[in-house]
């Protein structure tokens, strides 16, 4: 089981919204309510999550799903 900040996505949320948050190969992004994608350092992920888990917005939701990356595939080239 792979456990690095890739293999994760973040969900924020409440009654009417929801935005996602995971680590691609080039760093953080956003995905908003939307559906727009921004990208973001990790100090802004935490700016945004921060506050919902010391309980300072009430009624917002976090959530954390695991994903297995998905493996590379071997090809063979043939002439």
């Amino acid at each position: 089981m792979k456990l690095t900040n890739d293999s994760y996505v973040i969900s924020l949320g409440g009654a009417k919204f929801a935005e996602r948050y995971y680590r691609d190969a080039a760093g953080w992004l956003k995905v908003s309510a939307r559906g727009r994608t921004f990208r973001m350092t990790a100090e802004q992920v935490l700016n945004h999550l921060l506050p919902a888990l010391a309980g300072v917005k009430p009624n917002l939701i976090v959530t954390v799903e695991h994903h297995e990356p998905r493996k590379k595939r071997k090809t063979k080239l043939t002439d």
